[in-house]
């Protein structure tokens, strides 16, 4: 990608963000202002970017995985997830994961991440006759557990007077020897990488969408700015019971869903490669092919599945994602494997950025010039052999980590400044 095209792709991020904070005061001087709950479900920021990140990895069923997540501008973390190689009952040779993203709370993401597997896999829809489960069984059985644990949860709500109004998206892959299943709720987004390219991704469940749109009026409600009602931008979720209690609707009839859209693939041994699930956060800012391209580039650099994540998320942080972000990237045995021509390339690509720094810095002349100044220079130029997808977003950390070694008493304040989407109308970073 050209220096310009990335200007021209960043100009239309910015103008987006802005539109969405024109939506948000929009809301938010027409809400009741005794109300919490949008506000709630909107989130407040940060000063600065919390960047510290809870990892974890591990492998098994001819399986590796890693994941990363990151609080970041969000004022809490909302995010959850869930990675299980090997389930009980006799489904040794099965692995579960998922991610959750809550708003208003992250009480049902949490409580979704310790127990909505048990649910799943417990029910008799589920389990069927004796023996696997069948396609169908299993299908039938993932919708039952999101129905269940959601109105599990609903009653302990009730328990404790509604005090819990927060909900959560689910996205999940069920693996098993013979077939993938990617389950969804919400705008969290599952993707499939098959022979290099985006084989299966799921769709966002948005208020916009016709179907959903259409059950959102036929329990009464409405969609404005692209919102339920004009506060919740997800028309399914789990938790959320302010939105579930609509007379003489069903559980799947209501404003906004708990149900689950479930698609089996047929598993491929000799295609199929890694599985993204993540949350909005990551989607907001990289799209299905430029995460693919991204991560199988990654790949080709390092086997560390953690490092791989902490990339995505710290390249989406720095091309502007506001929300809280969580990923796990789930490898199958025909992966992406390090080329040593790529790690090569990677090598003399941080070289030649470190020494632009350097030359960028001394054109400055008296004074160092701060790190806006820096990256919108290198944003302008045309500079082979960034990484696809992640472009010179990714590369922040290298030439952060120069600009400090040639300036360390840097105002702190200056650098972070660096990650405010506003401070950078020119560019994607």
């Amino acid at each position: 990608m050209t220096g310009h095209r990335s200007l021209e792709i960043a100009a239309e991020r910015q103008q987006t963000y802005q539109v969405a904070v024109s939506a948000q005061s929009l809301q938010t001087t027409l809400r009741d202002p005794t109300d919490l709950k949008d506000q709630d479900i909107m989130g407040a920021f940060l000063d600065k970017p919390k960047m510290e990140k809870h990892n974890a990895q591990g492998q098994g069923n001819g399986l590796r995985y890693g994941l990363s997540s990151m609080q970041g501008w969000r004022v809490e973390m909302e995010d959850a997830h869930t990675a299980v190689i090997g389930l009980p009952s006799g489904l040794e040779t099965w692995s579960f994961f998922a991610v959750y993203d809550g708003h208003a709370g992250s009480q049902v993401a949490k409580y979704c991440c310790e127990h909505l597997l048990d649910h799943i896999t417990n029910n008799q829809d589920f389990k069927g006759s004796a023996g696997a489960p069948s396609v169908e069984n299993v299908k039938n059985g993932i919708r039952t557990g999101f129905l269940e644990i959601d109105e599990h949860m609903r009653v302990m709500s009730e328990k404790k007077h509604g005090a819990d109004r927060s909900g959560s998206t689910a996205v999940g892959v069920l693996i098993s020897p013979h077939h993938t299943y990617f389950i969804n709720c919400g705008d969290s987004r599952g993707l499939l990488c098959r022979n290099r390219k985006v084989y299966f991704f799921t769709q966002d469940h948005k208020p916009n969408n016709p179907l959903e749109k259409e059950r959102i009026q036929n329990a009464g409600g409405s969609v404005m700015i692209q919102r339920v009602n004009g506060s919740l931008a997800v028309s399914r979720a789990l938790g959320d019971f302010d939105y579930k209690c609509v007379h003489g609707k069903g559980p799947t009839e209501q404003l906004v869903s708990p149900e689950p859209e479930v698609h089996d693939i047929e598993r491929s041994e000799e295609d199929d490669q890694f599985i993204i699930l993540a949350c909005d956060g990551i989607w907001d800012v990289m799209g299905n092919e430029e995460l693919c391209d991204f991560v199988r580039s990654r790949l080709e650099v390092t086997d560390d599945l953690e490092k791989v994540c902490n990339e995505v998320v710290d390249t989406c942080l720095y091309k502007g994602s506001r929300d809280n972000m969580s990923v796990i990237l789930i490898c199958f045995p025909n992966a992406p494997k390090v080329l040593p021509e790529a790690v090569k390339k990677e090598a003399e690509l941080d070289k030649y950025l470190e020494s632009r720094v350097e030359e960028i810095i001394k054109k400055q002349g008296e004074g160092v010039p701060d790190l806006v100044h820096v990256m919108r220079t290198l944003a302008s130029e045309n500079i082979p052999s960034l990484p696809p997808g992640g472009e010179l977003a990714s590369k922040r950390n290298i030439i952060e980590a120069v600009y400090n070694r040639l300036n360390p008493y840097k105002n702190d304040d200056t650098v972070s400044s660096v990650l405010v989407p506003s401070a950078f109308p020119s560019s994607p970073l």
